[in-house]
């Protein structure tokens, strides 16, 4: 648990919107979210910063950023200026799937859920995973498949599954993924801001 004075901020830039949250998980939390489209690089950080206030850098314990899958330039944009703040706070970067944070929000039960969402060239971004009371975990890890091979992914697994289809905008499961850091953060995990990749495809961008 972070201390009262202390908090942390997500960012979610992985679709259309922009999504930006904002805790110090013992009960002053807020979230945003701006339909900014081709203008996200335009507008991001002056919202970041106007978002902030009235808390200010020196209050954030760690960072928290979706990594995509997603729109290419949207979820680079996010990733990089994430890395950025914690680099220069020096502080934890959590890295969250985007396909992570659409599974934990219909965890309404222990079980297996399956993430799909469109891609570029008809193809299809998915994941598979373990919803449990210690948290969640991924099955099948990001990737970028055809329907095809998807279908017979699902086809043999072993136990009932819930499939969703995850819609274009993301930015409210900025909250999620905000959540999902701070259960890492409580466990004891402090990553590096070097350790965060965005996830456009079937490998990280290493650079």
């Amino acid at each position: 648990m972070l201390t009262q004075s202390r908090y942390a901020i997500a960012l979610h830039t992985s679709s259309p919107d922009l999504g930006l949250a904002i805790s110090n998980f013992t009960g002053d939390s807020r979230q945003q979210v701006w339909q900014l489209g081709r203008d996200l690089s335009t507008h991001l950080h002056q919202h970041l910063s106007d978002f902030l206030a009235p808390q200010t850098w020196v209050d954030l314990a760690f960072v928290a950023v979706a990594t995509g899958p997603g729109g290419f330039t949207g979820t680079r944009i996010g990733v990089v200026t994430a890395r950025t703040l914690a680099q220069q706070l020096q502080i934890p970067l959590f890295g969250v799937s985007s396909l992570a944070a659409i599974a934990y929000t219909h965890a309404e039960t222990e079980g297996t859920i399956a993430v799909q969402m469109p891609a570029q060239r008809g193809e299809l971004y998915a994941a598979i995973y373990q919803t449990s009371s210690a948290g969640l975990t991924a099955l099948v890890p990001d990737l970028v498949l055809t329907g095809s091979v998807w279908q017979q992914m699902l086809s043999a697994l072993s136990v009932p599954y819930q499939l969703i289809e995850a819609e274009a905008d993301q930015g409210g499961r900025v909250t999620t993924v905000l959540k999902l850091a701070h259960q890492h953060w409580q466990q004891g995990d402090r990553p590096n801001w070097s350790e965060v990749l965005p996830f456009y495809g079937q490998h990280p961008v290493q650079h």
